[in-house]
């Protein structure tokens, strides 16, 4: 009888734990997919886009791009057509084609108001390819929370990635080595 009892006690533990990995592998090809596909690039462009967009300003000496004087047009228009457009076009196909991929249960508004600016300027960058510099920038702002969603996102599913990745047994013992390095030290 004990050995059964024992042997049935083994059979739930394994089980337990070969459902509880899967669960796990699951999650993690979820989170790798939401970095890889979405938020990752997402992330990538919008740090690209932020670096470009200050080194304009820095190169204008200015802190902010508005207005966009009449001498600084031919370079606004050279920098909108060249890096930023790109940039915002490599996002919103992002948003378009893998929303399905965003953490929340609904679109993030932040995300909708993105897409809608970017629209914006294509209006304006069709008038620039036809001589019309009467308009200088979208219509639709720039969303301010646009930039800290995208980073916030990608920083906590990289930190779920790290978790997922890590077992417990792995965080104890990064936790002693470390200790020991910093008393070593």
């Amino acid at each position: 009888m004990l050995t059964v009892v024992l042997a049935f006690a083994g059979y739930l533990v394994t089980f337990m734990s070969t459902r509880m990995m899967a669960q796990r592998a699951d999650m993690l090809r979820l989170v790798n997919k939401r970095l890889n596909e979405f938020y990752g690039p997402l992330y990538v462009a919008s740090q690209a886009g932020n670096i470009a967009y200050r080194s304009l300003l820095k190169k204008q000496h200015k802190t902010q791009s508005e207005p966009i004087l009449d001498s600084e047009m031919k370079e606004w228009v050279l920098w909108m057509t060249t890096i930023f457009m790109p940039l915002n076009d490599v996002r919103e196909k992002i948003i378009i084609e893998k929303a399905y991929l965003v953490v929340e249960e609904q679109m993030p508004r932040c995300l909708l108001d993105f897409v809608t600016h970017v629209v914006g300027y294509k209006a304006v960058l069709a008038k620039w390819a036809e001589g019309d510099y009467s308009e200088r920038r979208s219509t639709i702002g720039w969303p301010p929370e646009f930039d800290g969603y995208v980073e916030r996102s990608y920083k906590a599913l990289k930190a779920e990635q790290l978790r997922l990745l890590h077992t417990s047994a792995w965080w104890a013992y990064h936790r002693i080595t470390h200790r020991r390095r910093n008393k070593a030290d």
